[in-house]
């Protein structure tokens, strides 16, 4: 299985949104078949093969999750973060003030997920290819 040491190296080389699709493509690598990221501290419960998950440490200073969500303006910021523009911490900033609490990445799929504090689907993406 794999450690949450392994993925945080994965994650070093990630410098924008840009970069997300190599990310993603270096975790399954390492077995990894969906993950769930927490905006307010921005700990990640990762899941693999028979049941396996590990998670990481959070933030110690957390971000407020706005109560109202906005899509419109989160689809503005995911945008631009995903041209390289803003990045990681602006746009955790930015989904807590959109009103997004947490993501859901599954790897079979390949689908991002944004989900607000009701639960509901705020963003649904197909991860590109590399």
């Amino acid at each position: 299985m794999f450690t949450v040491q392994q993925i945080k190296d994965a994650h070093s080389k990630t410098k924008t949104g840009a970069d997300f699709p190599q990310y993603i493509q270096d975790i399954i690598a390492l077995g990894v078949t969906s993950f769930e990221t927490f905006v307010f501290d921005n700990h990640t419960v990762y899941y693999g093969s028979n049941d396996f998950q590990t998670s990481s440490v959070g933030f110690l200073e957390t971000l407020t999750i706005a109560d109202q969500s906005n899509i419109e303006q989160f689809k503005l910021d995911l945008k631009a973060h995903q041209q390289g523009k803003t990045d990681y911490m602006t746009f955790l900033n930015d989904c807590a003030k959109s009103g997004v609490e947490k993501w859901i990445v599954v790897m079979d799929k390949m689908t991002c997920s944004y989900y607000d504090k009701a639960g509901n689907e705020m963003v649904v993406e197909v991860i590109p290819s590399v």
